[in-house]
């Protein structure tokens, strides 16, 4: 079975071409950068619907198929931005329709793990998912992906994007904060603001945000990774104590931070744990992971008509049925 993906989520509109066997046989996207501000739902979906035709054909050109050799489609629906979540679902509707093969909306937080779990061969991880909007601990218990903890604000990918317009570093801020950081010496003091397994970051990010005309760049983003990562190994660290799993997945678009990951790496080695990153092309928003998650689920046993195939913007992990675990 041959499965075209497509997602739409946010920013990133991505196409991917996944086998059964879990091979990506292509995977193109384009994500939309900005000098100044944050993501513009209306422009983004606008970008996506430039783009959605290019990056089809290119999908279909990089794995040497055509349309006909698809089996099956699945799309990206929810949660996310309803404006760009639209276009995809739409994108994947007609071609559904025109190919007559099935159709399979899928969670693309779960999306996210199941490609991390395939890639690096885990079985039955804590994963730290860390993107734009999304920052959870989650793992398998009874049925469903279970959120041991979770951010009571803004995910850490926004607050690193917010904190980044605000040094006037443009959109998307992390990489460039990432670069500042691996500069900076000095720590300054930070809010540190974690609960158990949980965490918020908008007290941080007004703390930031106060000490850009004070403090170098360098040393503030030095600071703000140091401590918004060590919030974040500090509750995966408790769940897996809580948990009792020997296994800890980081996947999502901050997971390419080497910063974060090297944290991480550091507290499971220390508990004689196993640790894995999902590979970069595939941590961060992409049509392969959505393509892969629609096998896993269509192969489940998963079918949905068209009226089955609404966008839900707040559709959270622990809410999708996870039929596909035994």
């Amino acid at each position: 079975m041959i499965c075209l993906g497509i997602e739409s989520t946010a920013h990133t509109f991505g196409v991917g071409i996944v086998n059964d066997k879990g091979k990506v046989l292509a995977n193109r996207k384009h994500t939309l950068e900005t000098e100044t501000g944050g993501i513009h739902p209306i422009k983004a979906a606008q970008a996506h619907i430039l783009y959605y035709d290019k990056l089809v054909n290119e999908a279909l050109s990089d794995a040497k198929l055509t349309l006909k050799d698809i089996d099956l489609i699945s799309f990206s629906q929810g949660p996310g931005l309803g404006q760009c979540l639209r276009v995809g679902a739409v994108a994947a509707r007609s071609l559904s329709k025109a190919l007559n093969i099935p159709l399979v909306g899928v969670n693309h937080c779960v999306a996210h793990i199941e490609i991390g779990k395939q890639q690096t061969g885990l079985k039955d991880p804590i994963t730290l998912y860390t993107s734009g909007a999304n920052t959870q601990i989650i793992a398998y218990a009874g049925g469903k992906y279970r959120v041991f903890g979770e951010t009571l604000d803004i995910g850490v990918g926004n607050f690193l994007d917010n904190v980044g317009r605000y040094m006037g570093l443009g959109f998307p801020g992390g990489p460039k904060i990432e670069k500042f950081a691996s500069k900076g010496k000095n720590y300054i003091e930070m809010p540190y603001p974690i609960k158990g397994m949980d965490f918020s970051f908008s007290g941080l990010q007004n703390k930031a945000r106060q000490l850009v005309e004070m403090e170098p760049k360098e040393d503030l983003c030095y600071s703000i990774q140091e401590t918004v990562f060590a919030m974040l190994t500090e509750a995966t660290e408790r769940a897996v104590a809580h948990i009792g799993k020997d296994e800890v997945l980081l996947t999502g678009g901050v997971a390419a931070n080497k910063r974060l990951t090297a944290m991480l790496k550091q507290m499971c080695k220390d508990r004689g744990i196993k640790f894995a990153v999902c590979p970069f092309s595939l941590a961060g928003d992409n049509g392969a992971m959505i393509a892969w998650q629609g096998i896993v689920e269509h192969s489940a046993g998963k079918r949905q008509n068209i009226l089955d195939t609404e966008i839900d913007v707040r559709w959270r992990t622990d809410q999708v049925e996870v039929n596909w675990i035994i």
